[in-house]
């Protein structure tokens, strides 16, 4: 029974998705608002995460009253950002155009939801920051420790960096491989490969385990 509940509500939500792709004729939307009267008349741009930034590949457009919105025709990653003459205080946020509509929040911690790959980057990025937060912590108690002399101690405090810093690495390869195919996929399995290619004085060229820096034997 709770196997038949479950897909029907996996059913339930992909038709819901479907219905609401429709609505918005296929393409994407993306709705966003500024906080801050300073911002206002000031300009926000819409730049391809990768590839060239030209006049071709970005958008811009006015903030008018806290709003502003872009539809972009190709499925890919962009950066949301103002001129950088007024975007300090702000985060940059990083979005997918994928057909639906995405409300974005730009601000001192800005946010982007609303369709399925932006929803999920959106999970991502908060243990992103969770993440760079208790790392960073860690790492000033290192160096603390090792200007006391207590090298012992921050021995052991950098091996437990070492192993939360793994655990968010396998997190994001794991959301990586649960949305493989996809824009979202391809960037986070970017960003923690499981190996990559070393070549070696004598011109070979081997795969590398990413986590261990050693040799893969081939089979």
């Amino acid at each position: 029974m709770k196997k038949i509940l479950l897909c029907f509500m996996v059913v339930t939500a992909m038709a819901l998705l479907y219905s609401c792709q429709q609505s918005n004729g296929g393409k994407c939307h993306i709705v966003g608002t500024v906080h801050g009267e300073a911002y206002e008349g000031k300009r926000i741009f819409l730049v391809p995460l990768n590839g060239p930034a030209t006049a071709e590949t970005v958008d811009s457009m006015e903030i008018k009253d806290g709003k502003f919105h872009f539809e972009p025709d190709s499925v890919q990653m962009y950066k949301i950002l103002l001129d950088y003459h007024y975007r300090a205080g702000l985060q940059q946020l990083i979005v997918v155009s994928e057909p639906g509509t995405i409300q974005v929040t730009i601000d001192s911690i800005s946010h982007a939801t609303g369709t399925p790959q932006n929803d999920s980057l959106e999970q991502w990025k908060i243990q992103t920051e969770i993440h760079n937060r208790q790392l960073g912590m860690m790492r000033k108690n290192i160096v603390s420790l090792n200007k006391q002399g207590d090298s012992l101690q921050a021995k052991y405090i950098q091996q437990r960096a070492d192993s939360f810093h793994l655990v968010y690495k396998n997190y994001t390869r794991q959301l990586a491989k649960n949305m493989e195919g996809s824009v979202l996929g391809d960037f986070l399995m970017s960003l923690y490969p499981l190996t990559y290619k070393r070549q070696l004085p004598d011109g070979r060229i081997v795969t590398m385990n990413a986590d261990t820096n050693e040799e893969i034997a081939e089979e």
